[in-house]
């Protein structure tokens, strides 16, 4: 089969029931969700498109566009900035293509000189690739071509040189080139249009980032000259218009009606089993979601249904793909061949290959992280398997897209992994579908995101007092600090930056905080990656085991002044775990409501870790073999929580006397970080938690969760203001939890510092039902 189109909708039915009779799968299907198929409404063409693009796109099969491409490409043509929020495959592409490739055409000079220019932002390499394939197929004479880390110095300097369509992405705009503008000088001041594709891929910290490095670019075309104009693309944003506003500065038309044709999509909503193995603390464990998948495609490749598994980590989609190959070896020998792992860290032939292979039809099956979640074009899917709820609603329809692209239908399966967002959200659909995506949070005004491109902006071109108001309310303030530092230094004509370095190296712009580490072989000197400055006393301090692209490794020393880790390869039989000790102030509460009795709160606070030891675990069965010390400097966060508080006296005449308090705060305060993600546009290793029976500066029962990011990124805001269905929520994923006293599902927490001790899960439950009455009472 290679499409579930049209009259196929009974096949489509008889596939879901052919992978739900399969023995021993009964109970797996939690829902199924039938989506209608939609008919297309078309326009009439621009009449101010070039005659030579038009017939391109008509010869490329595009005879008519649909309305909402014409009304798009019309306000970007007319200057007006535009967001269009417009479904996956809805040739949201030729709307922006349409004003940029007449553009370049209409402002080439007499003889040949550079028409105007286009610059394409992308988040990852493969979308600009991809898009570029299609520029080149529409057969039209544009100098296209990316310059991202694939490029050789050759193409780069022929880029900056002659290219009118530029496609790169936020990294190389903030590192190559702002800091040469000089260089580029004849592109920025032929600027017409910038184009933000998958605009809601930039949130939290690096939204922010991204945010002034837009920014930025504003203020070096209009030193040249130019004023572009700004088209935003994405499947899946709330409030696009606001969210397209804060990234870019400017006011922004949002076209949201989507009438691009769409076949009937099944979504699946699957939940793997217990297993008989036990885990920490004796815990019963699921099937992994990455197993049960596996076993998915394999039953669909050996169908002839093209499939793409969506697999959360690099070594966890080569696992899939190896495991359904071997499946498949069973049912016929030629079928391993049809199936294949994506991922980043191939090298860019090897990803264009398997990219090509898969819209031949020569591949079935593939197994891919998110790199082939964010717009690439290939037709011909017919079902998207997901290992686990990849953390937005915007990020699931993004990818369940990928299949039934133009009118086929398409089937979808979510297979919920071990934790308590997957589980809320396999039994409670309607928290799931029906449901608007996710708002895109993230905050240009933090002062330790927005310092950094001040100093960098000042290297580009001085500071003058004028610019200020292009980077907030809060940019004065920030200035002067830097000025009191001694990175900035006032003269008349503006602010200077006073060091030799870089400032665009103070940004790192997709780092979540601190200098980075670099990850050192040992015995060939070569840098083999970084992690986090944030994250390395947990996951790079001596003696750890470090997994990097599929490899396992040991870390021999830690150099924090140095920012390096030095390491080298090793087949080991166990895993380890950084044990922590946090601690938790409060600096200051910027606002509150009372809950009867209980308070929630929001404000900033002072968190400090120190990793004191860690554990080596046996593998595959998690089993303790010893623990570790270590001697590493306490790190010190000042960010932004939200934070609870229940009274000793409501504690009394609760239900909780008996109960461990303790262990019912910590295993409350587990399961809102793993159910934060539903109600604020974050991953749970983006936020972190404490919880205490007693809290110095309240003198109460108190749980915080915080943001990971100095400054706060937004994430324990949004919790604040959706607080009551934040914890009504999470009390509902403990209490319909099927283990009997706490789970990887429900309360555990795969980043505890306490190794999930001690966690009360009946105690959690009554703690949340005494919040949570007092919230209803007020």
């Amino acid at each position: 089969m290679s499409t579930l189109d049209g009259p196929q909708h009974r096949r489509v039915d008889e596939v879901v029931a052919r992978l739900t009779a399969v023995p021993g799968r009964e109970g797996r299907l939690r829902h199924l969700e039938v989506v209608a198929p939609r008919p297309a409404v078309f326009a009439p063409w621009p009449d101010w498109v070039a005659d030579d693009v038009r017939a391109a796109f008509e010869r490329a099969g595009a005879t008519t566009p649909w309305q909402h491409q014409a009304v798009a490409a019309d306000a970007a043509h007319s200057g007006q900035h535009v967001v269009l929020s417009t479904g996956t495959a809805s040739g949201k592409s030729m709307a922006y293509q349409l004003p940029a490739l007449t553009a370049i055409r209409e402002g080439r000079g007499r003889r040949g000189e550079r028409g105007a220019g286009v610059l394409y932002l992308a988040p990852t390499k493969a979308l600009a690739n991809d898009q570029l394939t299609n520029i080149a197929a529409l057969g039209l004479d544009v100098r296209a071509c990316t310059h991202d880390g694939d490029s050789t110095r050759e193409q780069r300097d022929w880029t900056r040189d002659f290219g009118e369509y530029v496609l790169t992405n936020p990294d190389m705009l903030h590192h190559s080139l702002l800091p040469r503008h000089a260089h580029w000088a004849a592109f920025l001041g032929s600027l017409r249009y910038v184009v933000v594709d998958e605009c809601h891929h930039y949130r939290g910290v690096f939204g922010a980032h991204v945010a002034h490095v837009l920014r930025r670019l504003r203020r070096i075309c209009a030193m040249y000259g130019a004023n572009p104009t700004f088209i935003l693309a994405s499947a899946t944003v709330a409030d696009p218009e606001v969210a397209a506003g804060r990234l870019t500065g400017h006011d922004v038309l949002a076209i949201t009606a989507d009438h691009s044709p769409r076949g009937q999509v099944s979504l699946l909503l699957w939940e793997p089993p217990f297993t008989s193995y036990a885990g920490e603390n004796g815990a019963p464990v699921r099937r992994a979601a990455s197993s049960e998948v596996a076993d998915l495609l394999a039953d669909l490749v050996a169908e002839d249904i093209r499939t793409l598994a969506f697999v959360r980590s690099r070594r966890g989609a080569e696992q899939v793909a190896a495991t359904a190959a071997e499946l498949l070896a069973d049912v016929d020998p030629s079928l391993p061949a049809r199936v294949a792992s994506y991922r980043g860290g191939y090298l860019p032939e090897e990803r264009r290959e398997l990219e090509a292979a898969l819209r031949r039809g020569d591949l079935t099956g593939l197994a891919a992280t998110n790199a082939l979640e964010l717009g690439i074009d290939i037709s011909g899917l017919d079902a998207v398997l997901i290992a686990g709820f990849p953390g937005t609603r915007a990020a699931l329809w993004q990818q369940v897209g990928r299949a039934g692209r133009g009118a086929q239908d398409a089937l979808g399966v979510l297979v919920a992994g071990a934790d308590p967002l997957d589980t809320y959200l396999v039994n409670h659909p309607e928290a799931l579908l029906g449901q608007p995506v996710e708002a895109t949070v993230f905050d240009p005004g933090n002062p330790y995101v927005l310092g950094p491109h001040l100093c960098a902006a000042a290297q580009e071109h001085p500071l003058a007092l004028s610019d200020l108001p292009l980077f907030g309310d809060g940019a004065r303030a920030v200035v002067d600090r830097l000025t009191e530092g001694g990175l900035l230094r006032k003269r008349p004509q503006g602010w200077f930056w006073t060091d030799r370095r870089r400032a665009s190296d103070l940004a790192d712009i997709r780092s979540s905080g601190g200098a980075q580490v670099q990850l050192i072989e040992s015995e060939t000197g070569r840098v083999v990656g970084t992690v986090d400055g944030s994250s390395s006393h947990g996951t790079a301090h001596p003696g750890a085991v470090y997994v990097h692209r599929g490899e396992t490794w040991l870390v021999e020393s830690l150099d924090l002044e140095e920012h390096v880790a030095v390491m080298h390869p090793a087949d080991l039989p166990y895993s380890t775990s950084a044990r922590e000790v946090t601690d938790i102030s409060i600096v200051a509460e910027r606002a509150h409501r009372d809950w009867h009795d209980c308070r929630l709160s929001m404000g900033e606070v002072d968190v400090t870790h120190q990793v004191v030891s860690f554990l080596k675990r046996r593998q595959p069965s998690g089993e303790v073999i010893s623990e570790e010390p270590l001697d590493l400097p306490e790190r010190s966060l000042r960010t932004t929580a939200v934070w609870w508080t229940v009274p000793g006296d409501a504690l009394l005449e609760s239900d909780l006397v008996a109960a461990d308090v303790p262990g019912a705060a910590h295993a409350a305060e587990h399961c809102s970080i793993g159910l934060l993600p539903l109600f604020a546009t974050c991953d749970r290793w983006d936020i972190g938690g404490v919880s205490t029976a007693m809290h110095p500066d309240t003198g109460r029962l108190t749980v915080f969760v915080y943001d990971g990011h100095p400054g706060g990124a937004g994430f324990a805001e949004r919790g604040f203001h959706a607080a009551f269905e934040w914890l009504t929520a999470t009390r509902e994923t403990i209490a319909s939890c099927e283990c009997e006293s706490g789970c990887p599902s429900c309360i555990q927490s795969p980043k505890c510092g306490n190794q999930n001790n001690p966690l009360d899960k009946a105690g959690a439950i009554a703690l949340l039902d005494l919040l949570l009455a007092g919230a209803r009472a007020e």
